[in-house]
């Protein structure tokens, strides 16, 4: 096949080039795997390693996305459904579904995400790392506006605060098929 790439990859080492994005206020690391393309022509895949009890922000965004769990257990939710997923599980999320997912094991957890179409994922995150930077003194409305610039920049949608494993009641819910 003239112009098409290969690509090998493995989950347990880091490659030469791979970079690793971290963003505290989010409790967690992002480990790109294979970037993506700003023009989409190619799907993304990232790997992320959440601290326990963290989880995603609540957003809506047109990828598809296909998550892999590599360890843990996540609590999914999806156009306001919710369900475990544990290691080994595959979780696929509709381009322009509702989404967030928390980490509820006692430990760091790990999954692998293909974003597709791909978009580059290494710019994403680094700018989200950057919208939602703690370490920054800034007030409420100057985060608002850096995550609404975001918004608009990467054609997300932030619907709410991240799914806490608090929100969840006393035990998470199985998976419902």
């Amino acid at each position: 096949m003239s112009g098409s790439r290969f690509v090998a990859m493995s989950a347990a080492r880091r490659d030469a080039g791979e970079s690793i994005i971290h963003l505290r206020a989010l409790g967690m690391s992002v480990r790109v795997r294979v970037p993506g393309s700003p023009q989409g022509r190619s799907p993304a895949v990232f790997e992320t390693m959440n601290a326990a009890r963290s989880g995603s922000p609540r957003m809506r965004r047109a990828e598809d996305e296909i998550v892999h769990i590599l360890s843990g257990r996540f609590v999914f939710e999806v156009d306001g459904r919710r369900f475990l997923a544990r290691k080994g599980d595959l979780v696929h999320v509709p381009g322009g579904a509702s989404r967030a997912c928390v980490n509820v094991t006692g430990t760091g957890a790990r999954q692998q995400v293909t974003l597709h179409p791909g978009i580059d994922v290494a710019a994403f995150f680094r700018e989200l790392a950057r919208a939602t930077d703690p370490a920054d003194d800034v007030d409420v409305d100057l985060l608002a506006e850096r995550l609404r610039q975001f918004e608009v920049r990467w054609g997300v949608e932030f619907l709410g605060p991240p799914l806490t494993q608090e929100s969840l009641g006393p035990s998470p819910p199985a998976i419902d098929a």
